[in-house]
């Protein structure tokens, strides 16, 4: 069983152990057990391939009671410069490399990070098949996917895919209607929300439609007492699908706002509003 929401570790960065850990205990106080990593994070932090997992890991070697309260997904399937890899080979060795950065033997999670358009689906079914029957992951997800590429990788594994990873947020609203979130109801699918906040834009607004979103999201926000990014989070999770907001705050004062996204109510003419201020244009 997971939260409501995760913590993600895109920007899970640096050389200071005591913060690292520090931040992953607040996001243990909020109420958060899911946390989302990949072995791509830490180029674009101007770190090495793996940065992430491999801080996540040392705080971990260094605090092992954290890892029993935690849920760890991790994704693969990016190589700097081809771009994508889902062949079993590469599966096999990247599963390998991130339990050996995280320094554990099993992640609750894996997922796919990215459709791999040269790899037929059987192969990579195959390799996480294997991975699963070696105990090194319990279950696995796609990230990135859309509906049909899920149903092709579904239709060639033996293991069900658990969840979908998507961006989602009151600015990137196409899952609502390009069939993915009516996937996840179809098949009960999890899902996993990446940029819930618009990777910060509804935070510092600087075109008209976001502007607009911000507005419509200070609403409730003024309403409940909470931050805009909690409002928008607690629009995201209004869905029936109930997407899970995957925060990548990094300071211990946004970490520990992160409950206030409960207290947020939407009517359905408010959550409507949204959407519309998103689209620019009246619904039909």
């Amino acid at each position: 069983m997971v939260a409501s929401i995760a913590w993600g570790m895109w920007r899970f960065a640096g050389s200071d152990l005591d913060a690292a850990e520090a931040r992953v205990n607040a996001a243990l106080d909020a109420g958060v057990n899911l946390f989302d990593t990949a072995d791509i994070y830490g180029p674009d932090n101007g770190e090495p391939f793996g940065a992430a997992e491999t801080l996540l890991g040392r705080v971990l070697a260094r605090n092992r009671s954290l890892a029993r309260r935690m849920v760890i997904a991790t994704k693969g399937g990016i190589r700097l410069g081809v771009p994508y890899d889902s062949s079993s080979a590469y599966v096999a060795e990247a599963i390998d490399a991130s339990l050996m950065r995280l320094g554990v033997d099993h992640v609750s999670l894996w997922q796919i990070h990215r459709p791999d358009s040269l790899t037929h689906p059987a192969e990579t079914a195959r390799a996480l098949e294997d991975a699963h029957r070696a105990g090194k992951i319990g279950a696995i997800g796609v990230s990135n996917f859309m509906a049909s590429q899920t149903e092709a990788l579904s239709a060639h594994s033996a293991l069900p895919i658990v969840s979908c990873q998507i961006e989602l947020s009151p600015l990137a609203t196409a899952p609502l209607t390009n069939g993915v979130l009516d996937q996840a109801l179809t098949r009960a699918l999890s899902v996993l929300a990446w940029s819930p906040f618009a990777g910060g834009r509804l935070g510092n607004p600087q075109d008209g439609r976001a502007i607009c979103v911000a507005r419509a999201l200070d609403l409730k926000a003024e309403e409940f007492g909470v931050s805009r990014a909690a409002a928008a989070y607690s629009w995201v999770m209004a869905h029936p699908a109930r997407p899970i907001p995957i925060v990548g705050a990094q300071t211990l004062a946004r970490i520990s706002e992160i409950p206030n996204a409960f207290r947020p109510r939407w009517s359905r003419a408010e959550w409507y509003q949204v959407l519309v201020a998103s689209m620019g244009e009246p619904l039909p």
